[in-house]
């Protein structure tokens, strides 16, 4: 049950963070969205690594997972936003939410068992993520985001955050929590922020620093009740998790005014079936 509580946790804080940054990016562009949202996590996660202090546990293994975990997210994030940019969050989204799925497959495959009914849930939901975050549109705008370079983009982030939820899960049941959100902000504030800085080209301006705010602590507080979650369940938290493309869709309709087709309500409504069998099923 917490591996579900913690999945959806996570979805409400990822859907928060894709709203917001999707305003964010087209306002200031990506790497200025992402080198703010970075700076922010930052401010947040050091306190809470300074009072968890170092763990017993850290060794090389758990190293290589926090890096992965890290550079997976930054390079996942950098992609998300560029994709936002240009894409609508209607189509987007259910690429991006994919990452459950791929991190799940992982876990499956490096051993993590779970039963058949468990598994069909999964299935379920899966689909349903992406019938509910398939747009409606059928304009020409829309065609071309859905095969173009927002899709592209979307592609890229999805394998990333896939990987990086897995090597989130990891090494969360090894360290505390903290610092399974510290790597990510690090990589972030090194790769991205600085260099921007020193070139004098970080631009936020007054119009773009809620959302970089918002996206900054909605980001770290969905990876925080994922690492939460999957200490119980990497594969049941990684997919529910993305159910926030099918929260997305339907909030980007009544907030942006994006239409939703018959297929995104089909979508809402078999996510919303089989997160109520699956809690059935856990509990």
């Amino acid at each position: 049950m917490i591996a579900i509580v913690g999945g959806l946790g996570a979805a409400l804080f990822f859907t928060a963070a894709t709203l917001s940054s999707s305003r964010g990016t087209r306002l200031i562009g990506a790497p200025s969205l992402l080198a703010g949202v970075m700076l922010v996590g930052l401010a947040i996660a050091l306190p809470l690594v300074a009072a968890s202090g170092i763990p017993a546990g850290l060794g090389w293994v758990e190293v290589g997972w926090l890096a992965l975990a890290g550079g997976g997210n930054v390079a996942g994030l950098l992609c998300a936003y560029a994709a936002l940019r240009t894409g609508k969050v209607g189509i987007v989204a259910p690429v991006i939410s994919t990452e459950g799925a791929i991190a799940a497959v992982i876990a499956l495959v490096t051993g993590e068992h779970v039963r058949a009914t468990t598994g069909a849930m999964l299935a379920v939901i899966a689909g349903g993520i992406l019938l509910a975050g398939m747009a409606g549109d059928e304009n020409p705008e829309a065609a071309e985001a859905r095969t173009g370079r927002a899709f592209a983009l979307s592609v890229a982030a999805a394998g990333c955050f896939g990987a990086s939820l897995y090597a989130t899960g990891r090494v969360s049941a090894q360290l505390p929590i903290p610092w399974a959100l510290l790597p990510a902000r690090l990589v972030g504030v090194a790769a991205v922020a600085l260099p921007l800085i020193l070139r004098a080209r970080l631009r936020i301006t007054r119009r773009a620093l809620p959302f970089v705010a918002i996206s900054g602590c909605c980001e770290i507080g969905g990876f925080a009740a994922f690492a939460f979650g999957a200490r119980h369940g990497i594969a049941v938290s990684a997919v529910l998790a993305s159910q926030f493309a099918g929260l997305s869709a339907v909030a980007a309709f009544f907030l942006f005014h994006e239409r939703l087709s018959r297929i995104q309500l089909a979508g809402v409504m078999a996510i919303v079936a089989g997160v109520a069998v699956l809690s059935a099923v856990q509990s």
